[in-house]
């Protein structure tokens, strides 16, 4: 995932950009980028946040940024904002999402009059600059940002700044969002909408899905009118989103703990100790839950925040293990002989959780009952990278799937027999996947019951993960 902002300013807007890029922090940790336009033209700063945070590696290059329009972002994948001069004129470019058809779209480039892209450090080019590409195919930004989102499979939402405004478009199905905050000297675009709120600006709208809008310093106008269909990502309440976010006027926290609440449904006369959530987006689920069953809530991991503020992880597998780890330190006292109830927000892979479950056990914990804020996933996201799976047999659900069924690409006739929670193969994957992990107890949450949490009507949100509707 990524999140971008933006700001169009009466006045200069370099601090108000800097502090709004970075309330997306949680949503990259590959790079951060900012671009101005000012009385010298543009100007860009790009840095690598792999190993420190946007904050520290930008607070240096703020005197040398002014203007009164500006665009960032805070990226898990290409280095953004890019800068580009073409037909079209000089513009700088972020974006949010996912081309699942790269080599195609590249390809077609190619047979379009486009000569060349730049290949970047780790191999493959950079989306960003394939969306400016196909942009610059159209007679002017509107037409070919439309063009871009209608040749994309995927997902992808597009901020263009201009010498004199903003030009904003939501992915064509509204999976990611871009709202609107405005205050007496200016308009501000965002991805979390928590971001400008102390910054000074209220909330103005979201933008629908598929909708273009042009912000000027003093005023924002349509240049095309939303779609019809909506298909809202129901990670973004489960697992991307900030506590104090809202979409589409659904409050994360307020979700997590409906959530929680209705988990704890699932579980009358459990006989538990406590309820735990794991940091940090497990821990609002199990404040529902404890609010709901009347069992204490209790932290019997701390996550260390000094070091370990951000909640993504490196690309590597082994990495990720590690980190996961070390940002979470045990309290003993909470742990031995103690029956806990853990939630978090999903299990990918399976791996970090096992291995919190084997350091509880060999810390003397009686009974771990573990509960998921989502439906098993049974399938790696192609649209905005929720998951950095290969293959979908990198999902436990899937490989448990796959031994039982001895087949690793059964039909999805079949897998679907799987999602039904109400069947017996359902079960059967579910008690399989209990006893690897070493649970003495596990719970998903149920398909019905999420969206019931999210608020908005099944068919504007993406479940794609869970049950392979797009």
């Amino acid at each position: 995932m990524s999140g971008f902002f933006g700001i169009a300013s009466m006045k200069d807007c370099i601090l108000p950009l800097f502090f709004g890029v970075d309330y997306h922090s949680h949503l990259g940790t590959k790079r951060g980028g900012l671009a101005v336009y000012g009385e010298n033209g543009f100007k860009r700063k790009i840095h690598n946040i792999e190993n420190s945070p946007f904050r520290t590696k930008f607070e240096n290059d703020l005197e040398g940024l002014h203007g009164n329009i500006g665009i960032g972002i805070i990226s898990d994948n290409e280095s953004q904002p890019l800068i580009v001069n073409s037909k079209l004129g000089s513009f700088a470019i972020c974006t949010v999402g996912r081309v699942d058809n790269l080599d195609e779209l590249m390809q077609y480039c190619f047979n379009n009059g486009y000569t060349q892209f730049i290949e970047m450090n780790r191999g493959g080019i950079n989306s960003t600059e394939l969306v400016a590409a196909l942009i610059n195919q159209k007679e002017n930004i509107v037409d070919g940002i439309v063009h871009a989102q209608n040749m994309i499979k995927g997902s992808m939402s597009i901020m263009v700044l201009l010498n004199d405004r903003i030009i904003a478009a939501r992915d064509r199905v509204g999976r990611t969002p871009i709202i609107v905050g405005k205050k007496k000297d200016g308009y501000c675009l965002s991805f979390e909408n928590s971001a400008f709120l102390n910054l000074g600006f209220k909330y103005l709208k979201d933008l629908g899905p598929g909708e273009i809008v042009e912000v000027f310093p003093n005023d924002i106008k349509q240049l095309k009118e939303p779609g019809t269909e909506k298909k809202v990502c129901s990670f973004l309440w489960t697992y991307y989103g900030y506590p104090t976010s809202s979409y589409e006027g659904v409050n994360v926290e307020t979700m997590r703990y409906k959530c929680g609440q209705l988990m704890y449904s699932y579980d009358e006369g459990i006989d538990i100790d406590s309820v735990a959530g794991i940091p940090d987006s497990g821990i609002a689920h199990a404040i529902g839950y404890a609010n709901a069953s009347n069992f204490p809530y209790s932290r019997p991991f701390i996550k260390y925040t000094p070091t370990w503020p951000r909640s993504f992880m490196p690309q590597a597998q082994n990495q990720r293990n590690l980190i996961a780890h070390m940002k979470l330190i045990p309290v003993h006292d909470l742990i031995k002989n103690k029956k806990l109830l853990l939630i978090d927000d999903s299990i990918v892979r399976g791996t970090q959780f096992r291995e919190t479950v084997e350091f509880l056990f060999e810390s003397g914990v009686k009974e771990v009952h573990a509960r998921l804020a989502c439906p098993p996933i049974m399938y790696g996201c192609k649209y905005l990278n929720f998951s950095r799976s290969t293959s979908d047999l990198d999902l436990i659900a899937r490989r448990i799937i796959a031994n039982l069924e001895g087949n690793d690409n059964p039909p999805k006739e079949i897998i679907d027999e799987y999602i039904d929670y109400k069947s017996d193969k359902h079960k059967a994957m579910v008690d399989e996947i209990c006893r690897q992990m070493g649970f003495t107890s596990l719970k998903y949450y149920r398909i019905d019951d999420l969206i019931d949490s999210i608020g908005l009507k099944e068919c504007e949100l993406c479940t794609y993960c869970f049950n392979g509707k797009e």
